[in-house]
């Protein structure tokens, strides 16, 4: 369960406070598919990155999983991030030296104790994708779809409460894309709790619910 409760997030532009977000409330049940929509400068990116304890809010109260994340020191959040929230951004940010598998695998190198199973779920989930094959092959020996693919393989590795999707089809053909959004619907289908971020209204239409984000406030909030 993903509540957030009057979050604000306040920057200093130029000696001037400017609200990016300006008392967000918003409870997500968990295994619900969320979509955030919003023009460019709307509040979107800013609200993911609280979501994704990536940056906390200036006031207000975050809670994942009956857990007040908004209060944890930088360590804490670092350890509590890389363990239940999973992460697939616009640009897919894999490390260019890595094999798809040591891709994969990146979460693990986080962790302060050896978790040997994760090697097996990294090997079954690229199974999943249908890249069993690749991997010791390097991002730049695939495609954009199969780099999003790897990325969302990444993201379910340490089995996390909440996806997050940043623009994930942003830099992907019209194919590739339509192969990424049909991976995001198996993995909430599956039970996953996902919060996605996009511009694109067909994209936002494969969400249960759509939450449309105007001038760091919720505008519009309706389940299909």
């Amino acid at each position: 369960m993903v509540e957030l409760d009057s979050i604000t997030r306040r920057y200093r532009v130029g000696g001037q406070a400017v609200d990016a977000l300006a008392g967000i409330t918003l409870a997500v049940p968990s295994g619900q598919f969320v979509a955030i929509v919003g023009p460019s400068g709307s509040g979107k990116s800013t609200l993911l990155n609280i979501l994704g304890c990536l940056d906390r809010p200036t006031s207000g109260r975050y809670c994942l999983d009956s857990m007040d994340v908004s209060t944890f020191d930088d360590e804490r959040a670092s350890d509590f991030r890389n363990r239940r929230i999973g992460f697939v951004f616009q640009s897919f940010h894999l490390l260019p030296r890595l094999t798809v598998l040591e891709n994969v695998l990146l979460p693990r190198r986080f962790l302060r104790t050896p978790q040997p199973e994760l090697e097996d779920r990294a090997h079954a989930l690229l199974e999943r994708i249908g890249l069993g094959q690749r991997l010791g092959h390097r991002p730049e020996q695939l495609s954009g779809g199969q780099m999003q693919r790897v990325a969302i393989a990444r993201a379910l590795l340490m089995q996390p409460a909440l996806m997050l999707a940043d623009e994930p089809t942003g830099n992907l053909d019209s194919r590739s894309a339509a192969d990424v959004l049909g991976m995001i619907d198996e993995v909430h289908a599956g039970g996953q709790t996902v919060i996605l971020v996009t511009h694109d209204a067909e994209v936002a239409a494969r969400a249960q619910r759509q939450v449309h984000v105007r001038d760091g406030r919720i505008e519009d909030d309706r389940v299909h």
